[in-house]
């Protein structure tokens, strides 16, 4: 994770998180480095990471804990077997999710909430009082789980529900920007130390003036960015022509590709 750019901006927000002890909400972009962020600090901290990644099915209590009570009734069914000492304990069928193994590990740790905006609206809401209390009781083993230090918990969203307020106000805030040209060739030189600048300036013109264009829906990433530049390297491209080579690489769907060429 070292070519990881973390702008002075970012910095700050993971700082103010820190201190605060709250979540660090992050939106901007797909491909402005969102998710990466917490990777980077678990790495650059010498952290344990623990990252969920929410889909628009996932419950709140899943990040906590998951009772397969399934796979005990399955067991139970050879009362004979050597499966009835395990189907006798509960704990053997209760398996912690991402919040629950942070609060469990007994130190410090990052905790990535991926995409939470996919979930249900009440989704973020139910989990509240955990991320308040950093603690949650399992009843099937009457267990309760309570965090000795608080995980650095870091939640993205790509803005496709609006979160409730109270979620919100629970939360430190920072929208990463697209990265201005400059960071962004910071970013290439980490990914690819030996480009040579000519080169790069040439990608970055016509990358930048494909974002400038109207009316299309997706426009390309960072990381299609630096997709595409691999390719174009691998390949040998000389980017003499106006013509973009690789165009699937940063369009990725057919009205785009048409909105560029007309």
């Amino acid at each position: 994770m070292a070519e990881y750019i973390l702008s002075e901006e970012l910095r700050e927000a993971v700082l103010v998180a820190e201190i605060t002890k709250r979540p660090l909400l992050l939106k901007g972009e797909p491909g402005t480095g969102k998710t990466l962020l917490a990777s980077f600090v678990a790495e650059a901290q010498n952290l344990p990471f623990f990252r969920w990644h929410i889909k628009s099915t996932s419950l709140a209590k899943e990040g906590l804990y998951f009772y397969d009570a399934v796979s005990r009734l399955n067991d139970s069914r050879f009362p004979e077997s050597e499966a009835m000492e395990r189907v006798r304990d509960v704990k053997n069928y209760i398996r912690l999710g991402a919040l629950g193994e942070a609060f469990a590990l007994g130190k410090r740790s990052v905790v990535l909430l991926d995409e939470i905006d996919k979930a249900d609206i009440e989704f973020p809401n139910d989990l509240l009082l955990e991320l308040d209390k950093m603690e949650f009781f399992i009843p099937e083993t009457k267990e309760h789980i309570v965090a000795k230090e608080r995980p650095i918990v870091i939640i993205t969203s790509n803005n496709e529900k609006e979160l409730p307020d109270a979620f919100l106000r629970r939360c430190i805030f920072h929208y990463i920007e697209f990265p201005k040209r400059e960071t962004m060739k910071n970013i290439i030189k980490a990914h690819f130390p030996k480009i040579e600048t000519e080169f790069m300036e040439k990608a970055l013109a016509m990358f930048y003036a494909i974002r400038k264009i109207d009316n299309l829906r997706k426009k390309p990433s960072t990381s299609e960015l630096l997709d595409w530049i691999q390719v174009l390297l691998h390949s040998g491209e000389s980017l003499e022509s106006q013509n973009i080579p690789f165009a699937g690489t940063l369009f990725k769907t057919e009205d785009d590709y048409r909105v560029y060429l007309n």
